[in-house]
């Protein structure tokens, strides 16, 4: 343990994910980066998983070379702004779980469709929860925003779940809007005082910036890494000195899993808020470091400064407070940075030699982190 850091205390520090088997789940965005990841983990725990999203967002997908369709119970190929789809859509899959991830999850991308992007995030999470209203059926909601949605004062430390919503840029911004809308729902529709009533728990998880295997959007500091791996030339770095809370894609989604299982197996109404899943605290590094460690794993591979203060802006530094998760749902991260990026890494070596076959790569992946102890 790093000179100076305190290290946070749980109660039990145990992760039981079993009341999540047999269970009907809707995953909203699973044909993405983490709602893949999120299909695979959740048929291996025994679910009946449902998907609602566009196409894969890129060529190559995780959702294709790891054939993650072939393991769904159903799924919709549709737009999260389209209301009676959607609706449709619950009310074929009768979900008991939902995990919400569709969304425009690119923070460039949003200064180019700024409109599209609170459209998506915002409207689109609030038809997810109109329609579960409308449903009116016992349902436990996981709606997943962003670490980004607070307001970035700048401040070294972490942010915790009672900080202000915000944001600069207009997927940030978005993010904040998805958490309001998030609120709103639950005290005006979904109190947790009245759960007797209405049967839906609603709550919301704020992550770090997530890397792994399976990653090719653009404008994403792995998947440029990889490029320039696989290319032969360094990486434009355009940001180096950012600090980011990394975490490998599986930290988060076991936070979700987590609160779910335990939304299902207790009317607690303290599990009806939002929640952060981040790394341990001192765990951040700069975007240059995970460059240098993403290469050393790859075995090659460099990097340059391209810096420039006329590009969009971007925070600076950003760190998450995760006391409330270790705390009150025995929630530990398991992977530190070093171990996720090298993990990612060799992920995207080995999509080289089976660029096909990945789901036994990933079902390896998610058993090994299971194994894993917490980390100190």
């Amino acid at each position: 343990m790093a000179a100076g850091r305190r290290p946070l205390e749980g109660v039990g520090l145990t992760v039981d994910l079993s009341a999540l088997g047999g269970r009907r789940v809707l995953v909203t965005g699973h044909t993405g980066f983490k709602g893949s990841w999120l299909c695979l983990w959740l048929h291996r725990l025994g679910a009946q998983v449902t998907g609602y999203a566009l196409a894969p967002p890129t060529d190559p997908s995780n959702y294709a070379a790891s054939t993650v369709g072939d393991l769904l119970a159903g799924e919709a190929i549709a737009d999260l702004r389209d209301r009676a789809r959607l609706a449709q859509a619950l009310d074929e899959a009768d979900p008991e779980v939902i995990f919400h991830l569709g969304a425009q999850p690119i923070v460039r991308e949003s200064y180019e469709t700024p409109y599209e992007t609170f459209e998506v995030n915002v409207q689109g999470t609030a038809g997810l929860l109109e329609a579960a209203r409308r449903r009116g059926r016992p349902c436990a909601v996981v709606v997943v925003t962003s670490d980004k949605c607070y307001e970035n004062r700048g401040q070294v430390w972490g942010y915790r779940e009672d900080d202000p919503m915000g944001g600069y840029d207009p997927y940030s911004a978005s993010k904040g809007a998805a958490e309001l809308v998030t609120s709103s729902y639950r005290r005006s529709f979904f109190h947790p005082a009245r759960l007797g009533e209405h049967g839906v728990q609603l709550a919301s998880a704020r992550a770090g910036n997530v890397i792994g295997g399976g990653d090719w959007a653009a404008n994403r500091i792995v998947t440029d890494l990889v490029r320039a791996a696989r290319e032969g030339g360094p990486v434009e770095l355009r940001n180096p000195g950012a600090i980011r809370p990394w975490q490998h894609v599986l930290e988060p989604l076991s936070g979700y899993l987590t609160l779910a299982a335990r939304m299902l197996t207790s009317r607690d109404p303290a599990l009806a808020t939002g929640w952060n899943f981040g790394p341990l605290p001192g765990d951040e590094a700069p975007v240059r470091d995970l460059a240098d460690r993403f290469f050393a794993a790859w075995g090659s591979g460099s990097w340059r400064d391209v810096s420039d203060p006329a590009q969009p802006h971007e925070a600076q530094v950003l760190r998450l407070s995760i006391d409330k998760a270790v705390a009150e749902l025995g929630w530990r991260p398991r992977w530190r940075s070093p171990e996720a990026i090298r993990r990612a890494a060799l992920w995207y070596k080995a999509h080289l030699a089976t660029p096909d076959a990945m789901r036994a790569a990933c079902l390896e992946e998610i058993d090994a982190y299971a194994a894993a102890e917490p980390a100190v």
